[in-house]
């Protein structure tokens, strides 16, 4: 039987430990967060028994089983459950029954997702949509990383244009010039550097960008 975790706010229940919530929950004890794993996949949970702080075998589409573990309790859950939608959509609708504040979800397509936000999931996420869009993004231009956010904005980091080395960022205007905010510089074997007017711009440098996506996407375009 897991234990429940005290009242901190960090904690993470991950409901399906394949590729997608395997990853979630690995990431998470690595950033120091109290995690439980939950497979109904005896060998999954065994490869796991090491890795996470507790992990348990279950059957998550049981709102009883889900409270016996103390699942309510935490402050996050995540539901990783790849292709049993049925499942999917039952552990959420019992994380909501048992009042989890906090449901991550992850949808197979458009129309799974939204089943999962009307049964109670607070964030449905699609990643092999949002890393096939990263990916492409990172393929055809300058970006070396590329996050994009739901509401039009975008964050990136990209090669410094070459009409902005050996100025400083108040020179070479890029804000006015291309509708982007320069956030900071990152020089090899150097400290990350704030984006300020008297911020200089060596050959080489790797920018950190933010705008909207249009407007990153064009300046990372620049040569």
């Amino acid at each position: 039987m897991a234990r429940a975790p005290s009242s901190r706010s960090d904690s993470v229940a991950v409901i399906g430990l394949g590729r997608f919530g395997g990853a979630v929950a690995e990431a998470l004890v690595r950033l120091g967060h109290d995690v439980l794993g939950i497979d109904v996949d005896a060998e999954l949970v065994q490869s796991w028994a090491d890795r996470l702080t507790h992990v348990v075998q279950a059957d998550t589409t049981d709102g009883g089983t889900l409270r016996r573990l103390g699942v309510h309790e935490f402050a996050h859950a995540v539901v990783g459950i790849g292709s049993d939608i049925e499942a999917s959509v039952l552990t959420v609708l019992a994380l909501s029954d048992l009042g989890v504040r906090d449901i991550w979800a992850k949808a197979l397509s458009e129309k799974h997702g939204r089943i999962l936000e009307r049964t109670g999931a607070h964030h449905v996420v699609f990643p092999e949509a949002t890393m096939g869009g990263r990916v492409a993004h990172l393929v055809t231009g300058k970006m070396i990383d590329f996050i994009e956010f739901d509401d039009g904005f975008a964050i990136v980091k990209t090669r410094a244009p070459r009409e902005a080395e050996g100025r400083t960022l108040a020179e070479c205007a890029l804000r006015t010039k291309y509708g982007v905010t320069v956030v900071g510089v990152k020089r090899p074997r150097t400290d990350f550097v704030p984006g300020r007017p008297e911020t200089p711009i060596q050959q080489g440098d790797l920018l950190i960008v933010s705008g909207p996506t249009k407007l990153v996407e064009a300046f990372a375009s620049v040569t």
